[in-house]
C-alpha cells in the first residue's frame, strides 16, 4: 500500500488552507496578530475565489492563455490582499 500523493490541484487547495492557518497559529503566540471571524471569512473567500480562478485558468485552451490567466489571478489576489491588509490605494 502506497502513501497518497498530493496532485497539483490538491496541493494548491492545501496551500490555501495553510495560508489561513498562519494567522490562527500566530494569534496564539503574539498579540500583534488580531484577526476576527470576519477577517478569516474574507481571507477564505479571497483565497477560494483565487483558487477557482486558477482552476478556470488551467482549463483555458492554449498554454499561453493559461499562463496569462494564472498571472492575472495571482496579481489580483496580491493587490486585493495588500489593500485589505494595509490600504495601499488610499
Amino acid at each position: 500500500m502506497s502513501l497518497p500523493t498530493l496532485t497539483g490541484r490538491r496541493l494548491g487547495w492545501c496551500l490555501a488552507a495553510a495560508v489561513l492557518l498562519v494567522p490562527a497559529v500566530a494569534m496564539i503566540f503574539t498579540t500583534e496578530v488580531n484577526w476576527g471571524a470576519g477577517d478569516f471569512v474574507a481571507a477564505a473567500l479571497l483565497l477560494g475565489l483565487a483558487g477557482f480562478g486558477l482552476e478556470v485558468a488551467a482549463r483555458l485552451p492554449r498554454r499561453r492563455w493559461r499562463r496569462r490567466g494564472a498571472v492575472l489571478v495571482v496579481a489580483a489576489l496580491a493587490l486585493v490582499w495588500a489593500e485589505l491588509a494595509v490600504g495601499i490605494f488610499r
